[in-house]
């Protein structure tokens, strides 16, 4: 009984201490604990929302290089200009990216699967490499991202944040490139395209649209 009664006391001198030291308690609901400690919980769709129209298309378009050109250079190996044209996925290592621009007709308009794809041949171009836009509404790898260098791993937490943001680049395209340009109707026509691959095959490139546009 005896400890009890001193446990108590201590508790509440220790309470009182707190509490003339902070004048005041302030009770925050659960999930809201970063109006208390200014920790604010990440959201990728916004961050990426702020930067896309300011800082990511003005990046990506003034790096684009023409695809029949780019393809020309190559040679047929496509990561033999990553000095001159790409950017490495982790600094100086990892997968190489690239950023193309060009004037296609779009030959093939697939949508059966969820990673939907348009086979589009460049203007002057008369090599063998097939060349696709993806159009989603699932889209593959992360070159929209990992082409940018104003944007790099540390700047966020973790990897989750790192490949939300990822993700919210596709939906962000998904929504304002890829829809508004309506795929289901472009066979057969004519597209100016901005777009980034990642160099995984010389006799294949995916890209993602950044910019997409009916002539």
């Amino acid at each position: 009984m005896k400890k009890r009664v001193i446990s108590l006391v201590t508790a509440l001198i220790l309470a009182a201490s707190a509490f003339s030291m902070t004048g005041c308690v302030k009770v925050v609901k659960i999930g809201e604990e970063g109006k208390l400690t200014g920790d604010v919980e990440f959201n990728a769709g916004d961050n990426v929302a702020n930067i896309w129209d300011s800082k990511a298309l003005p990046e990506l378009e003034g790096k684009a290089v023409d695809i029949t050109q780019f393809l020309e250079e190559s040679g047929g190996d496509l990561k033999s200009l990553v000095d001159k044209y790409g950017k490495y996925s982790m600094g100086t290592s990892g997968e190489i990216n690239y950023v193309v621009k060009g004037t296609a007709v779009v030959e093939e308009v697939n949508q059966e699967k969820k990673a939907g794809y348009m086979v589009v041949k460049p203007e002057g171009y008369g090599g063998d490499v097939v060349i696709k836009l993806q159009i989603g509404s699932v889209y593959k790898g992360s070159s929209v991202r990992d082409s940018l260098d104003f944007i790099k791993f540390g700047d966020y937490k973790n990897q989750q944040e790192w490949a939300a943001v990822s993700q919210s680049f596709h939906d962000i395209i998904d929504a304002t490139v890829v829809k508004a340009a309506a795929p289901e109707t472009l066979q057969g026509k004519t597209i100016e395209f901005t777009g980034t691959f990642t160099a995984n095959k010389d006799d294949e490139i995916l890209i993602t649209p950044v910019k997409l546009t009916v002539k």
